[in-house]
C-alpha cells in the first residue's frame, strides 16, 4: 500500500483522538482511519517519527509494546496506569 498524505492525516487523527490511560492497536487505528486490514501500514506511519503524536498509546492486538523501544514504552503507559502482564503485554487491553 502506498502511503499517501490522506492516509498519514487520517492516523494521526485517530492517535492524536487517543486519551490519557488509553490503548488503541495498530488494527483499530487502521479500522478507524478507513483502511482496515492495514496495520502494517498504520506501524510504518508512527515509524515515521511523528513527535507530537502519542505513539506509546498504541500497542499490537496482543498488547506488545514497540520492539526496541519495550522500556520507554512501558514507562509512559505506566505512568497513564497502564499495567502489564508477567510476560511485559498490556493487560486488560482496554481499547477502544
Amino acid at each position: 500500500m502506498q502511503i499517501d498524505d490522506d492516509f498519514v492525516a487520517a492516523v494521526r487523527a485517530v492517535v492524536q483522538s487517543v486519551s490519557c490511560g488509553e490503548v488503541i492497536t495498530y488494527g483499530e487505528i487502521a479500522l478507524e482511519a478507513g483502511v482496515p486490514g492495514q496495520s502494517r501500514a498504520v506501524g510504518r506511519v508512527l515509524a515515521m517519527g511523528h513527535d507530537d503524536l502519542p505513539w506509546w498509546r498504541v500497542v499490537n492486538s496482543s498488547g506488545r509494546l514497540v520492539p526496541g523501544h519495550e522500556p520507554e514504552h512501558r514507562r509512559r503507559l505506566h505512568a497513564e496506569g497502564i499495567t502489564f502482564t508477567d510476560a511485559g503485554h498490556v493487560a486488560g487491553m482496554r481499547t477502544r
